[in-house]
């Protein structure tokens, strides 16, 4: 019998990744010099393929040693500190931070300033639910001169302290249950005297995939999650997959694939995150093929 294999029509670079892909390939189509700061995706085999089209990936320091040259800032965001290197070293910044991301930069900026005085937070925190020493974060807690507090996962809620205002926003890939879980812990612990205010600033693009991913993995036999491992979404995505079809493996590319899982399989769903490119789930459709 013929194996079956549908590649995710929802998988796939979300708007933000896409836009700063398309500004990086403009420019090196002109033929220009172009740096970006940090990996454009994570995505290995994506980052390689504009690698080869010349876009040279630096990081913070070797960033303060260039001057005279065109940098791009990727999707996910760059803390103020950035934009000052970049002005007293004449860079020029081809900023290619997704909307979303930008929006949410300018209201914690804009409560931050509200809330402190002398450039400090006055008896209220701003709490940011995200990954430590993610890019995205790092852009955050920026606006805040690293005053935010930042909580990774629902059970380091409880050390808060709640006798203080508590102005609550999330990372824009991170799970949107989790974020609710939050919210009410607080909402329960939260001082009668203290304000708590939260916002919801999750991407539609990334918590919209968990339950359209979530019906394409009960549909197959097998999942193939094809996402490099740096990913904080794919992370989530991928769990979602586990979750519904333990028969779930996690790839990079299409030389991970092992022959063995295609045992007694008759459909197979290639699926990914929003840093994974299409072409790289069509290699892995291909190799199934050949297999």
């Amino acid at each position: 019998m013929k194996l079956q294999i549908e590649i995710d029509s929802g998988s796939g670079f979300c708007f933000g990744v896409t836009t700063a892909i398309q500004k990086a390939e403009e420019e090196l189509a002109k033929g220009n010099k172009l740096y970006c700061l940090g990996d454009i995706v994570h995505n290995g085999m994506e980052c390689e393929r504009l690698r080869q089209m010349g876009l040279i990936t630096i990081n913070h320091d070797e960033m303060r040693r260039l001057h005279n040259v065109k940098v791009l800032l990727r999707a996910h965001g760059e803390p103020p500190e950035t934009y000052a290197l970049a002005q007293e070293n004449n860079i020029e910044i081809i900023d290619a931070t997704c909307p979303v991301v930008l929006q949410l930069q300018k209201r914690i900026k804009k409560q931050y300033e509200a809330s402190s005085s002398g450039g400090s937070l006055e008896g209220a925190s701003i709490v940011i639910f995200g990954k430590r020493g993610h890019a995205e974060v790092l852009g955050l807690v920026g606006q805040t001169h690293s005053d935010a507090i930042i909580i990774e996962h629902f059970d380091e809620v409880a050390q808060l302290d709640f006798t203080r205002d508590i102005y609550l926003y999330s990372q824009t890939t991170k799970s949107l249950d989790e974020f609710h879980r939050i919210i009410e812990y607080i909402q329960q612990h939260i001082s009668p005297e203290a304000t708590f205010k939260s916002f919801d600033t999750i991407c539609r693009s990334v918590a919209n995939r968990m339950p359209s991913i979530s019906q394409f993995a009960t549909r197959h036999d097998l999942i193939l999650f094809v996402c490099g491992r740096k990913s904080s979404n794919g992370k989530v995505l991928f769990n979602e997959c586990l979750r519904v079809n333990p028969n779930s493996h996690l790839i990079e590319g299409p030389g991970e694939i092992l022959p063995s899982w295609l045992q007694g399989i008759r459909t197979v769903g290639i699926c990914g995150a929003t840093s994974t490119p299409k072409w790289l789930m069509e290699q892995c459709r291909d190799a199934l093929l050949k297999l």
